[in-house]
């Protein structure tokens, strides 16, 4: 009785947000219709504010609203049309590689830079010993962005090496994720703002969107790079912690893999940072772009930036169109496997003709509902005549891609809908033959530390856990 007798006298109130509830599903439902990619998650999206607006319009409010339009403004203050226009004065456009990959070429919005040096670094010893001396090789700015920032014993050596080139005089600019970094401390802030640096978060020019968090926490920049001077950068899966160097106790040996990629193609690198940064503090950096670009190598490079900023799934575009092309060899290396029916239709059709596709993912799981949902649609490509192996030489975290010999990829997409059309992610794109033969080699010698997935296997796993991975297989768009 005196719940009812509360529910009496609170009846306008509760009336009024029940209408509220239902004017928000509206604005929702108008904003699904007008800005829908598939009819699928558009229906789906419909008939569950129709039905159930509560919680269904704080459910969409996270992951369905899509908040970057303005992101286009920072490419436009960024220069990137000077910047094409300008690569093609300084004749470092490759242009026939350009030809030969015009979807990459369109996607990214930037040219393929030949005269590149590429060194392929594996595991985190070897990244961030080379990051590290490139920070100390810096005269004139460091550029630096991670999805995830710690401040243990690799964060502080991270800082300590900031700390100094910013007291010498060097301009850096420093961008984290607030979800990936979410444990980063103040104080870890404090300290390289004292010394001079300028750090700030993603969202940093965006407090409504702090102040309602939860509708960008779908939405986040997993990039990983580093730019020193315009000269060299960085670029791969691996973050500021010190599990990337295999010191976590639950992971043992963690098996990444970034690239160090010296000339024309560091100044793409720096032309993304560019548009992050103008985008997250409002603020336009320099363009700081050498009247003589050095080339100290041979190798074409195509930094690809992708995001939910994009018009298109761009990145989805992309890696589809690259494995419609594969002949011989398809060779995918990913922590998490998630991919959409676009990917899944390509990788079963190089499979049907006769194409070597291999995919190679972690025996180890840090994300377990992700990894059970891995699981689910892993066993679909063994189903269909894939190869699929599980990775036992410790926690593998690399995004890696080989087609035949004509193309190689290396970034921060993880092969899921979540890298493909939620995350701010970039691959860089080799066709030069040294970078594909080191990177093959790189992957025969993890495939040797690998099982393969039998038939056999399918059919010993119990009832129960295919169950389960097929149940998390439905949450597949926000994985």
């Amino acid at each position: 009785m005196d719940f009812v007798r509360a529910f009496i006298e609170n009846f306008s109130f509760i009336a009024t947000l029940y209408i509220l509830n239902y004017g928000l599903a509206a604005v929702c439902a108008v904003r699904e219709l007008m800005n829908s990619r598939t009819s699928q998650g558009t229906i789906a999206w419909l008939i569950s504010l129709l039905l159930l607006p509560f919680p269904t319009t704080f459910i969409y409010l996270v992951f369905g609203w899509k908040l970057f339009d303005d992101y286009a403004e920072s490419q436009t203050h960024s220069g990137r049309s000077w910047r094409l226009a300008h690569s093609e004065d300084l004749r470092i456009v490759d242009a026939e590689t350009a030809k030969e990959w015009p979807v990459l070429y369109r996607v990214a919005e930037l040219p393929f830079l030949y005269g590149n040096a590429v060194s392929l670094l594996v595991d985190g010893e070897d990244t961030f010993a080379s990051i590290l001396d490139g920070i100390a090789r810096a005269q004139d700015y460091i550029l630096m962005q991670f999805y995830i920032v710690r401040d243990d014993d690799l964060g502080k050596r991270v800082a300590d090496a900031l700390e100094a080139r910013a007291r010498a005089g060097v301009k850096i600019y420093f961008l984290y994720d607030e979800a990936g970094s979410h444990q980063l401390p103040g104080s870890y802030k404090r300290r390289l703002k004292d010394a001079g640096v300028n750090i700030y978060s993603f969202n940093h020019r965006h407090p409504y969107l702090r102040l309602f968090g939860l509708t960008r926490i779908n939405y986040r920049n997993h990039r990983k790079n580093v730019v020193v001077d315009g000269r060299e950068a960085w670029v791969g899966g691996h973050n500021i912690g010190v599990e990337y160097l295999g010191r976590d106790p639950r992971f043992g040996r963690w098996r990444d893999t970034h690239v160090h990629v010296a000339g024309p193609a560091a100044l793409a690198c720096a032309l993304m940072f560019r548009e992050d940064w103008h985008w997250a503090t409002g603020e336009e950096l320099p363009a700081r772009y050498p009247s003589e670009i050095p080339t100290p190598g041979d190798q074409s490079v195509l930094v690809m930036p992708t995001g939910p900023a994009d018009k298109l799934e761009d990145c989805s575009i992309a890696f589809t169109d690259v494995i419609s092309r594969a002949r011989e060899r398809l060779w995918i290396v990913s922590p998490y496997f998630v991919p959409g029916i676009e990917v899944q239709t390509a990788l079963f059709a190089a499979s049907l003709r006769g194409v070597d596709v291999r995919i190679l993912l972690p025996e180890k799981a840090d994300h377990k509902l992700v990894w059970l949902a891995s699981y689910a649609h892993a066993d679909q490509m063994v189903a269909h005549g894939i190869k699929v192996h599980r990775y036992e030489g410790g926690f593998l975290h690399q995004k890696v891609i080989l087609v035949d010999d004509a193309i190689a990829g290396v970034g921060t997409v993880n092969f899921d809908y979540r890298s493909f059309n939620i995350n701010f992610e970039v691959t860089l794109w080799f066709t030069g033959q040294k970078t594909i033969e080191n990177v093959k080699s790189m992957l025969e010698v993890d495939f040797a530390s690998s099982r393969l997935t039998t038939e056999e296997n399918l059919k010993s796993r119990s009832y129960l856990f295919r169950v389960v991975c097929q149940g998390a297989r439905l949450f597949s768009p926000i994985l």
